[in-house]
């Protein structure tokens, strides 16, 4: 019986072996799912279990500066991920409809190739931002979601990369996901710089917009596929997920956004003045990656990943 599993799991690996387009193989990270896999679990073992218990009887480190640094390294990465998206089909031969992917080995296909590989390695770098709240001790900013987003999104990347790293109409999602990364960190860069420019972030709750824009653009863009008479893409199953996906979130940040400016559930308290660590001491704290929660309220113990419901996101 253990003979016949591992027999399966050998069989499994050499077939997707065999399928990874020659032209990434040789990529970081790109070998074989093995690595990309162990390196993930790791990370939500850290940010569950390993992480909180570190810090259980430390003080919190004080990652301002590292932080500063951080963000604005993340805002010139997702910039030139956008530029290189742009320059390398999106901005010059793309028809914006039905694009297919490129398995040539022309100069321009290679660049996508290459672009498409840093857009997957960036979600590697972005694992440090829940390392920064592990560090700390803001475990109640590490909701499911938030372990969930950073795992399942690179995850499922290496398997868009490996099959399709030339992705036609697939990678349309990866280019708007950057371009809203360089606002974000953005955000998040100016915050830690501390309260002397909290008066530069009174458009706080428009991110929660952004990302509902982002979400609508690439609903519209992939859902072209449905209503068009021919459109040969070769993995359609990438189209039906990257539409799933668009809508899941657009629900999600739709839900916060009716709970906190229709409703007014968690509007933030007006007469409170910001703390000295970059963040606000608000009612509302806008996360990485554009997901929420709510200071105190978030029910949490001993440091464990927070179960909530979506409204607390």
């Amino acid at each position: 019986m253990l003979r016949e599993a591992v027999s399966g799991v050998v069989k499994l690996h050499g077939y997707i072996q065999s399928r990874t387009d020659a032209r990434v193989r040789d990529y970081p990270l790109m070998h074989s799912p093995v690595q990309m896999t162990t390196i993930l679990l790791a990370y939500i073992a850290f940010a569950v279990y390993a992480g909180p218990r570190l810090m259980a009887n430390r003080k919190p480190f004080g990652l301002n500066r590292a932080m500063i640094i951080y963000n604005l390294s993340m805002v010139l990465l997702n910039a030139f991920i956008v530029y290189e998206f742009m320059m390398s089909g999106w901005a010059t031969t793309f028809t914006w409809r039905c694009d297919l992917v490129d398995t040539t080995t022309s100069p321009q296909a290679l660049r996508m190739v290459r672009v498409a590989w840093l857009f997957y390695f960036s979600k590697f770098i972005e694992l440090l931002d829940t390392v920064f709240f592990v560090l700390r001790k803001k475990q109640s900013q590490i909701t499911f979601l938030h372990v969930f987003h950073h795992s399942f999104m690179p995850w499922t990347w290496w398997w868009g990369v490996t099959l399709t790293p030339a992705g036609g109409m697939g990678s349309f999602h990866a280019m708007v996901n950057a371009t809203v990364h360089v606002i974000m960190y953005s955000y998040y860069g100016l915050s830690a710089a501390g309260p002397r420019f909290q008066k530069y972030l009174w458009w706080k709750k428009y991110m929660t917009a952004i990302q509902l824009i982002q979400f609508i653009l690439v609903s519209i863009h992939i859902s072209q596929y449905y209503f068009m008479e021919r459109c040969d893409y070769q993995v359609p199953l990438w189209i039906h997920l990257i539409w799933m996906y668009g809508f899941f979130f657009f629900f999600l940040f739709s839900n916060f956004w009716v709970q906190a400016y229709i409703k007014g559930n968690r509007l933030p308290i007006a007469n409170q003045k910001p703390k000295q660590n970059g963040s606000t001491n608000e009612s509302m704290t806008v996360m990485r990656n554009g997901k929420h929660c709510e200071n105190g309220n978030s029910k949490h113990a001993n440091g464990n990943i927070v179960m909530g419901k979506v409204k607390n996101i």
